[in-house]
């Protein structure tokens, strides 16, 4: 009986003997097979990557332009925000400080030069070389040597469009410094400047001075205007108006402050 059990128990070490033997060679090719296939997978990702390269380093361009791009943007909004509230404070300063002082020629404002006068236009409207880049901004007043000229009425980029006191077109509310007495000054677009819808009979002489009143947002008050030269017309309605003697030389100039 021992002798017929000892053959089977040594075939039995040999299957199982054997059975690991094939499991192993088995889970060693596996292992050795992925490795193989990963670095198949490697090169041909890195083949892969060359055709692909140009379109990710175009694709890295347009996401740094397009960065770029947008960051532009915000810097000009907010420098043009930035301009157009040093505009209005300049104004405002205008206005505190008692006119045109602050923005004449004579103590810093800045200037610009006269590009366009048209015969046809003479008295109604110039072009100046100062836009919004130069802190330009609509409904600015403009002066000549400290004396309101005119308000900015249309800008652009680089240049800028002022109607003049003398368009019969611009009407701007006005105070007879030495009576208080409000009226409004718009010219006759051949080259007068009249004060008109003063009550008769309120005292105006000639030589009293006029500037800008604290009537509506169009310009700041006390801005000089000039002074009155005479009575124009007494009209039956009640009001007279007088003619106005400005204090800039409306003829010809060839600079402006604002």
């Amino acid at each position: 009986m021992d002798n017929f059990t000892q053959p089977r128990n040594t075939t039995r070490e040999w299957v199982h003997g054997l059975t690991a033997l094939i499991l192993g060679l088995f889970l060693l090719g596996v292992s050795s097979g992925l490795g193989v296939m990963k670095s198949i997978v490697d090169i041909w990702g890195s083949l892969l990557s060359i055709p692909e390269y140009p379109a990710v380093i175009m694709r890295e361009m347009y996401l740094g332009w397009r960065s770029n791009s947008i960051g532009r943007d915000k810097l000009n909004e907010e420098l043009a925000r930035l301009r157009n509230e040093n505009a209005k404070l300049r104004m405002e300063n205008a206005r505190l400080g008692g006119g045109a002082g602050l923005l004449s020629e004579d103590t810093g404002g800045r200037r610009a030069r006269v590009t366009l006068r048209a015969p046809m236009s003479w008295w109604s409207e110039i072009r100046i070389d100062r836009g919004e880049q130069d802190n330009v901004v609509q409904g600015m007043p403009v002066f000549s040597r400290g004396w309101l000229v005119g308000r900015v009425s249309s800008v652009s980029p680089m240049s800028s469009w002022a109607e003049l006191i003398t368009s019969a077109s611009l009407m701007i509310p006005a105070v007879i410094e030495e009576t208080r007495e409000l009226g409004v000054v718009a010219g006759d677009g051949t080259g007068a400047v009249l004060l008109r819808y003063i009550p008769v009979g309120r005292g105006v002489r000639a030589g009293m001075k006029v500037s800008t009143a604290m009537v509506g947002e169009q310009l700041p008050p006390g801005l000089p205007i000039g002074q009155i030269a005479g009575e124009y017309t007494s009209g039956a309605d009640g009001y007279s108006t007088y003619r106005i003697e400005p204090g800039a030389d409306m003829s010809g100039f060839y600079t402006v402050s604002y």
